[in-house]
């Protein structure tokens, strides 16, 4: 591809993007394909010569893009959204054509300092103290992973990596049964070891951890000749958004002398409006926080701002530095890649300084506002519909609910066929969990572009469905 090629294939491609996003409304939010027809289309084997780049577009558009789920589809409530707003993505296309390696601050100084910048903006939009720094990592799960192998290494008076963990006291680590499966894989990635993750029951609305037990749990593994290491925490978990008493665990913390992780993945960007900060009350004691822009703020995936109070402690866990990284004659730099077990780094700075600057926080904060308020609005209008129960109530803009079964149906499979029956509708797109061992219905209203109308569709395609099961 000559440099008139690429010009006119870069326009062509953002021209399908600006169309793509402008019919989302008329697609089904996800396919009407079955597992392996998208495969099937594709040769089993690569081309020995080139092909014409008009029909590898045209592959692109007849092959892959039915296949695709629409996370930006306005009427996506499943999972998490996964924002990438507009401007989010003009700025994905400058670091896709820059395609520079940002590990270093000499391999590219602007991301390097565009990044602590605007780590420290996002800071201050969430109302953090003075004392926390941070960086991009690529998602809430590298963050983690951090989290814990500091806390590891904490623990073991910095050991770990040298000695390996054979040997060593048997590390415990402490969380709820409400946290993301991503901490488990941290667990297991770090070598604590799944068992060593010690699951605290949880109660309340909010169906947070009990301290009480938690402080329990750590006292009887000291007493037992374990060594205590940290506690994970959570603010607003996937499942149904539980919600840890953060002040409280973090006493208990400092009592045990443990260092605390908070998982803000989803519910953070909502820390951003005042309002909503009760939430996670005593924050500013934890060592650590990870929120992800990705999910409910409009950046483009991937984007996750991890806090560190100590950076000195995670650069001491991950740094490696031999010659060929060092930066000379250059004082007081950050090389972002100690900060992170990926030695290699995207510029993801750029969507930020973009998004923050095209919308302004009060525009962001507007967008929240408004996903928390029609998802309550939902809430209290499936609440009065026949049959339909809420589960739990809206933390933020997260609820789940359940619909009763006909006589002699078994509920959970009623609800299964439910939600399969909505999403094979097209209209919009609802995910399943399960709350005390019972199947329920999540409802996640927060894409970038959702409206209230969007939510009222939401609505009639619930019900309607539902009617036609009985």
């Amino acid at each position: 591809m000559n440099e008139s090629e690429f010009r006119d294939w870069s326009h062509k491609a953002a021209d399908w993007g600006a169309d793509y996003r402008a019919g989302l409304r008329d697609r089904p939010v996800r396919p009407q394909t079955k597992p392996g027809a998208i495969a099937g289309q594709i040769a089993a084997s690569p081309p020995e010569t080139a092909e014409a780049m008009a029909d590898i577009f045209a592959d692109f558009e007849r092959i892959v893009v039915p296949g695709m789920t629409h996370w930006q589809h306005p009427r996506f409530f499943a999972y998490f959204p996964a924002n990438a707003a507009p401007e989010s993505v003009v700025a994905e296309y400058l670091v896709s054509a820059m395609a520079a390696q940002c590990m270093l601050w000499q391999t590219s100084p602007a991301a390097t300092e565009l990044e602590t910048r605007m780590v420290d903006w996002l800071r201050q939009a969430l109302g953090l103290a003075d004392g926390f720094a941070g960086s991009i990592q690529d998602s809430a799960s590298s963050a983690t992973l951090n989290a814990v192998l500091v806390m590891r290494e904490r623990a073991l008076d910095w050991a770990g990596n040298r000695e390996g963990l054979p040997g060593q006291k048997t590390l415990r680590i402490y969380s709820s049964d409400q946290v993301h499966t991503s901490i488990d894989r941290a667990i297991w990635v770090a070598g604590v070891g799944e068992r060593n993750l010690v699951r605290i029951p949880t109660g309340g609305s909010l169906r947070g951890m009990d301290v009480t037990a938690l402080e329990r749990a750590i006292e009887a593994d000291r007493a037992a000749g374990h060594l205590p290491a940290g506690i994970i925490a959570c603010v607003g978990g996937t499942s149904v958004g539980a919600t840890d008493d953060i002040a409280a665990v973090v006493a208990v913390a400092r009592r045990h002398g443990l260092y605390v992780h908070v998982d803000a993945a989803w519910a953070g960007s909502a820390m951003i409006c005042p309002e909503f900060r009760h939430f996670w009350t005593g924050v500013d004691g934890a060592d650590s926080i990870v929120f992800n822009p990705h999910k409910w703020l409009g950046a483009q995936f991937d984007c996750s701002i991890q806090f560190v109070r100590d950076p000195e402690s995670l650069v001491r866990t991950l740094a490696i530095r031999p010659e060929y990284l060092k930066t000379h004659g250059a004082d007081g730099i950050v090389n972002y890649s100690e900060w992170s077990v990926p030695l290699g780094r995207r510029f993801r700075a750029l969507k930020l300084w973009f998004l923050l600057r095209a919308y302004g926080l009060e525009g962001l904060r507007a967008r929240i506002r408004d996903h928390v308020r029609w998802s309550e609005g939902l809430a209290g209008r499936l609440k009065r519909a026949p049959r339909f129960e809420i589960v739990t109530a809206p933390m933020l803009s997260l609820f789940s609910f359940r619909h009763r079964a006909p006589d002699g149906r078994d509920e959970d499979v009623h609800n299964q066929h439910l939600v399969d029956s909505i999403n094979a509708r097209g209209l919009i797109y609802l995910t399943q969990t399960r709350v005390d061992g019972r199947l329920a219905i999540r409802v996640s209203v927060g894409q970038f572009d959702t409206t209230e109308a969007d939510v009222d569709v939401a609505f009639d395609a619930i019900v309607e469905t539902a009617a036609t099961l009985n």
